[in-house]
């Protein structure tokens, strides 16, 4: 089957097993159209960066610059960044995707570049003598590298649970939380659809009970119904296959990834700033530039000694 009659709607009698097309199926761009889009979703991410394919897609939808279908996501979006990176047009960087993952251990040549390796990345505990702990919860692994960039900074653990957590990994948290004997504040960022405010609640309701004496502040920060009307946020139909969705009772379901990357990552920030000590804070990353500065010491040392 060819690309165009893969797009042109089946006929049918209307019977029973026709497959009609909506209206509004993808159209051929013209070179000018394509070129117009490829140049928006770099600006898109020249702006902000790293971004999922996801919240290109949407944030290009709310420009009217595609439409909101999911022949658009694969065949325009998905397809336009491919295309895209592999030219050089924008970096690879700039798309994130955390969903696969390298296993192997972490070696070295050499003393020398082990210090100084480690020179570079060396970070002081910040939550070590703090009067509470934060965990952010994130529904999709695509995301951590966005929200990750604002919990990294301020030694945040970023647990991704990819729709419903095991229990053994909430069992592992909630271990943490309770040996802590600090209260902990849990902020959950998940889809607005019936398995996302589900899965919110079975993260809250096993924590709870796997960390039973400790004191739980929990958040579902987002996305929630006021900021899908404040911010006028892009959905999709509502899952009706989904059996939660009798209770959930809404036609539309908003992702996570229609949050613009910037309120994204600002709610983020605003939830951990709460708990912070700018003071103490600044005095750990003078502690840090000058213990960096001793490892870089040492490693240049043992350089010189090998020579």
């Amino acid at each position: 089957m060819s690309l165009q009659e893969h797009f042109e709607p089946r006929k049918g009698n209307g019977a029973a097993g026709d497959v009609s097309i909506p209206k509004h199926t993808k159209r051929r761009r013209t070179r000018a159209q394509a070129a117009g889009l490829r140049g928006a979703i770099r600006e898109i991410l020249e702006a902000s960066h790293p971004q999922t394919v996801r919240q290109v897609y949407y944030a290009l939808s709310v420009r009217g610059l595609i439409q909101k279908t999911e022949i658009e996501y694969k065949m325009s979006v998905v397809r336009l960044l491919v295309q895209m990176r592999e030219k050089g047009e924008i970096p690879f960087d700039w798309i994130a995707d955390h969903t696969r993952s390298t296993y192997g251990p972490t070696t070295y040549s050499s003393l020398a570049e082990c210090l100084k390796t480690t020179s570079k990345k060396y970070r002081r505990r910040v939550w070590d003598d703090a009067q509470c702990r934060i965990f952010v919860f994130c529904e999709k692994d695509a995301l951590a590298a966005v929200l990750g960039q604002e919990t990294d900074p301020y030694d945040v653990p970023l647990c991704v649970a990819r729709g419903y957590s095991s229990i053994s990994y909430l069992h592992e948290i909630a271990k943490v939380i309770e040996s802590a004997g600090r209260p902990a504040y849990v902020y959950h960022f998940g889809d607005h659809d019936p398995s996302g405010q589900d899965a919110a609640r079975d993260t809250e309701e096993k924590l709870r009970r796997y960390a039973p004496g400790a004191t739980i502040h929990f958040e579902r920060v987002a996305v929630s119904a006021k900021q899908i009307e404040d911010w006028n946020l892009p959905g999709r139909p509502t899952k009706t296959k989904d059996t939660r969705a009798k209770k959930f009772g809404r036609d539309t379901s908003v992702e996570l990834d229609a949050i613009p990357v910037d309120k994204l990552r600002a709610l983020v920030r605003s939830r951990i700033k709460r708990h912070v000590d700018k003071k103490r804070l600044k005095g750990l990353r003078l502690i840090e530039k000058r213990e960096r500065k001793s490892l870089q010491k040492m490693a240049a040392a043992h350089a010189e000694a090998r020579l």
